[in-house]
């Protein structure tokens, strides 16, 4: 089974608009139109069996009805392939209620994004989200290092996510971008911790809009395959970020990496069914 273990979609009347605003806002490409459907095809022609939709709420009073939306992905996902995390915001009203709630509808997990939601990952109101999630046994999937949307702001730096790892133990946290976007060099303490990684947009050539490469430079081959080492395979997901990178690239890159088979099943499945309970092949 290849699971793609970090990509976005938005319903279909808005997924226009936010695709276009966010690629304008970041200068990126996107790849896919950031529909369900668009993600399918996606899915196809990658050759992946499930993916992993990670919501964002970006605004409290958007909890509700993003959380409606994804209960009603999961209700079809033997169909489609599809499996939405829950979303939640640090000032979310009642966090504990939200998150129980999920938890009774069979969510496997929620996303953080501290910079989009303007909370940074070691602030307290993030700590006891991360909290109630490892009481409950829930994933936490968190954006970690730099987003282009938000140049210069370290709400999810590797230092800052290394508190939070030190605070909160719980092993289903999983950082973004292998452990940090565009500062692999501070990601590299992270390795080893008690904790998953993923590797969205980590291997690039992440492109901008414009078709020009992003001036953050990507993980090499041989980086990627030692932070690969560092952590541990069997705690290292694939992930695509789409619709921010092609998912058939993107696997490419991490197949053509120079890892050895059993690293590579790991990676690209194996890993993520076992975090997720999920039987190992489809």
């Amino acid at each position: 089974m290849v699971i793609d273990f970090h990509t976005h979609t938005f319903p279909d009347a808005l997924a226009p608009r936010a695709v276009a605003g966010m690629a304008a806002g970041a200068d990126m490409k996107n790849y896919s139109d950031g529909t369900a459907s668009g993600l399918r095809v996606s899915m196809a022609r990658a050759g992946i069996d499930l993916a992993v939709l990670a919501p964002v709420v970006t605004k409290p009073h958007q909890t509700e009805g993003i959380n409606r939306a994804a209960a009603e992905i999961n209700a079809h996902t033997h169909e489609t392939g599809l499996l939405s995390l829950g979303g939640i915001h640090p000032d979310t009203e009642d966090p504990e209620k939200v998150l129980r709630a999920l938890a009774a509808q069979g969510f496997p997990g929620i996303k953080l994004h501290p910079l989009f939601q303007g909370v940074p990952v070691d602030d307290p109101r993030t700590l006891r989200i991360v909290e109630l999630a490892a009481e409950l046994d829930m994933i936490v999937l968190i954006h970690a290092g730099a987003d282009p949307n938000f140049p210069g702001l370290d709400y999810a730096s590797p230092g800052r996510l290394a508190v939070l790892l030190r605070r909160v133990p719980h092993r289903k946290i999983v950082l973004a971008h292998m452990g940090g976007f565009a500062a692999w060099d501070e990601a590299e303490a992270l390795y080893g911790a008690p904790c998953f990684i993923d590797t969205a947009v980590a291997m690039g050539p992440w492109r901008r809009k414009s078709g020009e490469l992003s001036p953050e430079p990507p993980m090499s081959a041989e980086r990627f395959v030692r932070a690969v080492r560092a952590h541990g395979a069997n705690r290292v997901l694939f992930g695509s970020d789409s619709p921010w990178s092609d998912e058939a690239e993107a696997l490419a890159a991490v197949r053509l990496s120079g890892l050895a088979e059993a690293e590579l099943e790991a990676v690209t499945g194996g890993s993520a069914a076992k975090l997720l309970g999920l039987a190992a092949s489809p």
